[in-house]
């Protein structure tokens, strides 16, 4: 609710310009947590969430802890080949879709729909509040095979989802990666280019009551 609230306030002070929305994070929460030992004892896959919705503190900590930026020289939480830094992240929520801007830290919505049902084929895929798309942008990755490319951005969503993974385990929140997407269907509600590819989902919420 807290989430659902931020978001339709965010979206009423956008007023009617028809210019993408901007939603500013608050400041992630870059001390605490789990040590890394117990949350890899409890890192896991979920199949089942709850509705709930997370705050926006949780959203933020989350997405940094992902793939935010942790130095000043605009490096990243998780590595990236020949640092292109090729991977954005699409935050499908019930109030639209929105990518995530690290250096700014916020979101900047790239639709209003809920469409969260096109972020896997499962059944379980509709009740998590919130799933992360993965989408690699393979102009930033310069010259070289589509194949090769391809490959490569696989290994680093690899390296992003694995810290959600340890975020999730840590707040105490259920996550579930998957490859199993729609990709034509999704990538044309997100209006993505020709080299730009999904390369995987992960939903996340608090567990299934």
């Amino acid at each position: 609710m807290r989430l659902t609230l931020w978001l339709f306030a965010a979206a009423l002070a956008a007023g009617e310009t028809g210019a993408p929305t901007a939603l500013d994070l608050p400041t992630p929460q870059k001390t605490g947590g789990m040590p890394v030992m117990e949350a890899l004892s409890k890192r896991a896959t979920a199949r089942a969430f709850d509705s709930q919705d997370l705050s926006r503190q949780q959203l933020s900590n989350l997405l940094w802890a992902a793939f935010g930026v942790n130095r000043a020289d605009g490096k990243r939480t998780a590595p990236s080949a020949m640092d292109h830094q090729e991977t954005d992240i699409y935050v499908l929520l019930k109030q639209g879709a929105y990518v995530y801007d690290a250096k700014a830290n916020r979101l900047t919505q790239v639709l209003a729909d809920d469409i969260r049902t096109l972020g896997g084929k499962q059944d379980f895929v509709k009740d998590a509040p919130l799933t992360l798309v993965f989408i690699a942008d393979l102009a930033k990755m310069g010259n070289g095979n589509v194949a090769e490319k391809e490959s490569t951005a696989s290994l680093d969503v690899g390296f992003i989802s694995q810290n959600v993974y340890l975020y999730c385990a840590s707040e105490g929140l259920a996550t579930g990666v998957r490859g199993w997407v729609d990709h034509d269907a999704l990538g044309k509600r997100l209006g993505l280019r020709a080299d730009q590819r999904i390369i995987a989902a992960q939903s996340v919420g608090y567990p299934k009551k």
